[in-house]
């Protein structure tokens, strides 16, 4: 082999071990699933054999040159490395080397709710913790970011995305599935790293309002003629209608037709006809933390 050839071999094997090196490093944790893609490069005898992107199919698996259908959903890096490279070896290249990384991460989700900026469906890229998890949905706070209120816990509901509809099932399942929780001022305040625990694909976060906080923003209230007026939790997705129902529904004289909803964030006032609501003439009302819900009385 002349000069030149060793010299670009040597280049070729030092990027290739680099490559491996910092895929590794980001990935080997990480567990496959349905839809993620991988770049996978194939090299031997001093060359890339075959580069190529491909998708996790719905049944886990993988197509690839020389191999064909490859199991790789429920394996990490690593181990669908070894997969790979031990036929390859056997049947077709002399030390091949297979270099896989995840070009995008698609399969593991977490849903985070509650006393953060930021709610919503979340993509684990990696293993991560539930302060990098809390981080990336804007941090702690008042519902929309403002304001800073504290909360006391965390709760993480175990393999429970799927069971989840609405914002109103995070109480029952919470109950129900024995979530863990994590209190926030040992994590926070006292640094606690056991406190500090792996999320996990289909988790959901929920990060409980504080008990000190402004208890009127994780609160509405029905008020006017209906059967029993008060100051009930808000649950996201929550309706006017729902609303009156938590309240008992109206009582005798009310006037649902002229039903006044009152921003606690601006002071706006919308009028509502919830007699048409009820025949599904007019949409419903989605509510805010902090409305405040009057019925008044009929002028007959």
């Amino acid at each position: 082999m002349n000069f030149k050839k060793k010299i670009t071999l040597v280049f070729c094997v030092l990027a290739a071990v680099l490559w491996i090196a910092n895929s590794a490093a980001a990935d080997s944790g990480y567990t496959l699933g349905v839809n993620d893609i991988l770049t996978i490069k194939i090299f031997a005898g001093g060359k890339t054999q075959d580069s190529f992107d491909v998708t996790v199919s719905s049944k886990g698996t993988i197509n690839c040159p020389f191999l064909g259908e490859v199991k790789a959903a429920g394996l990490t890096i690593p181990q669908l490395t070894d997969e790979m490279t031990a036929p390859l070896a056997r049947d077709y290249f002399v030390n091949p080397q297979v270099m896989i990384a995840i070009k995008d991460y698609k399969s593991k989700k977490v849903y985070v709710t509650g006393n953060v900026s930021k709610p919503g469906l979340y993509t684990l890229e990696g293993p991560t913790t539930l302060l990098e998890l809390i981080g990336n949905a804007g941090g702690i706070g008042a519902a929309g970011g403002k304001g800073g209120e504290r909360s006391d816990f965390a709760f993480v509901i175990r393999g429970s995305l799927g069971e989840m509809k609405s914002d109103q099932d995070i109480t029952k399942l919470i109950e129900r599935k024995k979530a863990i929780k994590v209190n926030l001022h040992e994590l926070l305040d006292q640094g606690r790293t056991d406190q500090n625990i792996m999320v996990q694909a289909n988790d959901i976060v929920y990060i409980q309002p504080s008990s000190s906080a402004n208890v009127n923003l994780y609160k509405i209230s029905v008020l006017g003629k209906v059967k029993s007026p008060g100051v009930f939790d808000f649950q996201e997705g929550l309706t006017a209608l729902d609303a009156i129902s938590l309240a008992g529904g109206f009582s005798e004289y009310a006037a649902p037709n002229r039903t006044v909803i009152t921003r606690r964030d601006s002071s706006e006032k919308i009028t509502i006809n919830l007699s048409k609501v009820q025949k599904g003439q007019e949409k419903d009302i989605v509510l805010k933390p902090g409305d405040r819900i009057y019925v008044p009385e009929s002028w007959f």
